[in-house]
């Protein structure tokens, strides 16, 4: 049996605060016990830790417990991401899968309670048999959904940190969560964590401020390549039109004459990646013929909010401070591009030329196609910030 908890519904006039608490809302009013649980089974839950047991090295809380006054029951209560609470010091969120749940699930608790006290709860069965059809369910889903938009209703949704934060919004959609967000977790504490040890290498928050700091000032998008389009840009200035390409290579090997043959080969071949792509990005109509990419700056402004908002659930930073960070992102973007269309495609390019740089061409041909499946996503959505925030 799948059940509300009596806190009321979305027709209430509340709006869900994403796509996830609306499609729950409307599975438990439907009396739909398995269309709960296939929900569930896609989507990411959260318990609450208190941030001192978190730290412990090798450790994982038990799964806390509530009880129900409704039905006098025992419940674990978990929360799905539009209902995360506001970001608190001393308490963050584990992710935990509906698998996780029923592997670990305490022999003496019957039902899962979801959004527990919320328009947007359900009261789920949890006896054995229930246990293995969640985990069957989950083997069906494969898992939360990525490549998908999720807006919150109640965070920023115009205005400049809406802008800011919409910066992010590719890798959000990579990892389906939520894009207009500065809140209690990125995904989760320990994941967040983890994130920024690897692949960024930062430990602690002075490694942090440093990191950022090198992000917004474009230092890690790649020289080489930067100074490629740069000097095509120059080129196009003093010519008034899109140098060829034989103008372009003849002028990159000009600017590159004073380097060492690393460098040179990296142009050489930097050149050639970008030339390619744009070439696929106007066979696929997302690139008008007499446009080009002219910076890859995208790709710095983008992840650093990422970075941002992964160190904001790590706690290296409190809301305020991350908050400025990201108005301070949104304004360093609207200096290097005149769109979103163009701070788009200068953050896939980037996204694929190093793919292509690091692993080959073949390599980075799924990073292509996702790349272009997320840009029409963000471009043609209407409910995507880049169609509802005005980029000026």
């Amino acid at each position: 049996m799948t059940t509300g908890n009596g806190a009321g519904t979305e027709s209430g006039g509340a709006a869900a605060p994403t796509e996830i608490e609306r499609a729950l809302a409307g599975a438990v009013a439907g009396g739909g016990g398995d269309a709960v649980v296939e929900l569930l089974a896609r989507t990411r839950l959260y318990v609450l830790v208190a941030r001192l047991h978190a730290d412990i090295p090798g450790w994982t809380a038990p799964l806390p417990t509530i009880r129900d006054e409704a039905t006098r029951r025992t419940c674990v209560p978990v929360l799905t991401p539009g209902m995360l609470p506001p970001w608190h010091s001393e308490w963050v969120f584990r992710e935990v899968s509906l698998g996780e749940l029923a592997r670990t699930w305490p022999y003496d608790v019957r039902r899962l309670a979801v959004n527990h006290g919320t328009p947007y709860a359900a009261l789920v069965d949890a006896r054995p048999k229930h246990l293995k059809a969640w985990l069957k369910a989950v083997e069906r889903s494969g898992g939360p959904e990525r490549g998908v938009l999720l807006t919150d209703s109640g965070g920023p949704l115009h205005g400049p940190l809406a802008h800011g934060l919409a910066l992010g919004a590719h890798l959000a959609v990579t990892n389906g969560l939520i894009w207009n967000r500065l809140g209690a977790a990125y995904e989760d504490y320990a994941t967040d964590r983890a994130r920024l040890r690897s692949p960024w290498g930062i430990p602690h928050r002075a490694e942090y401020r440093d990191r950022l700091a090198a992000l917004m000032r474009n230092q890690l998008v790649g020289r080489v390549q930067e100074a490629v389009l740069r000097t095509r840009h120059t080129l196009a200035a003093r010519l008034g039109r899109t140098p060829t390409r034989e103008e372009w290579s003849e002028a990159v090997a000009r600017a590159f004459t004073g380097r060492d043959s690393d460098d040179r080969a990296l142009a050489d071949r930097s050149l050639h990646h970008i030339a390619r792509y744009e070439d696929r990005l106007r066979a696929d109509g997302v690139l008008a013929p007499d446009c080009r990419v002219d910076t890859l700056a995208a790709f710095d402004l983008g992840r650093a909010v990422n970075v941002v908002r992964l160190a904001l659930g790590a706690r290296y930073g409190d809301p305020h401070e991350a908050e400025q960070d990201v108005l301070r992102l949104g304004e360093l973007a609207r200096g290097a591009y005149s769109s979103w269309a163009d701070f788009s495609l200068g953050y896939l390019m980037a996204r694929i030329v190093h793919r292509a740089e690091d692993d080959g061409p073949e390599a980075a041909e799924p990073t292509y196609r996702q790349s272009l499946a997320e840009h029409r996503v963000l471009t043609q959505d209407p409910t995507s910030p880049y169609r509802n925030i005005s980029w000026s």
